[in-house]
């Protein structure tokens, strides 16, 4: 076998191997019947919104509102997100809406 192939097959089963033990070690120390720490609990209800808080963040950071697009496609595109998820309540939908949208306003509009 040659030594590439050799080295992908390496590498694809020590990833498998990290996915499967990242998602199999909680339910080693918390399994089921067995109460959830209160910090735990904590943590999955705050961090979520905490991580979308950042991402927002990361995303607007380099918008110009003194230079000429002014943030609105990134601000109609926002909107669209957010107006299109209270309304169907589906990730994949407003964010791909949304993404879309961003796309088309500054490849053909701005």
């Amino acid at each position: 076998m040659p030594v590439s192939a050799l080295r992908s097959i390496v590498i694809i089963l020590t990833v498998a191997g990290t996915i499967f033990l990242t998602r199999a070690i909680p339910f080693v120390f918390f399994p089921k019947g067995k109460e959830i720490p209160p910090l735990i609990s904590y943590l999955g209800r705050m961090l979520p919104p905490a991580v979308i808080g950042m991402l927002i963040v990361y995303c607007f950071r380099s918008v110009a509102l003194t230079e000429f697009p002014f943030g609105i496609p990134e601000a109609v595109s926002a909107a669209v997100v957010v107006l299109l998820h209270v309304w169907k309540r589906n990730n994949l939908l407003s964010i791909g809406a949304g993404t879309v949208l961003y796309m088309f306003l500054i490849q053909a509009v701005f």
